[in-house]
């Protein structure tokens, strides 16, 4: 289970932002973008998928501020 930044994977971001009211937009690579709106506003979401791998948690961040989620949301699970 994810904690903190740390311990994300794909699947659990993937997963999150699907809840959240994102979509899969498409793909490019190894590249999945994400489309939802948050607070009025169109926000894209760019993940990358390296398999069952942990996302570092710089780019986790970077991830949250993308999708205009708040930080709490994020960690409460």
């Amino acid at each position: 289970m994810p904690r903190g930044l740390h311990n994300w994977d794909f699947y659990a971001v993937e997963k999150f932002l699907k809840k959240n009211g994102f979509y899969l937009n498409h793909v490019r690579g190894s590249h999945h973008y994400f489309v939802g709106v948050v607070g009025g506003i169109t926000r894209q979401v760019l993940v990358a998928f390296h398999g069952s791998r942990s996302i570092k948690p710089k780019t986790m961040k970077s991830i949250i501020i993308q999708s205009g989620i708040s930080m709490e949301d994020w960690l409460n699970l």
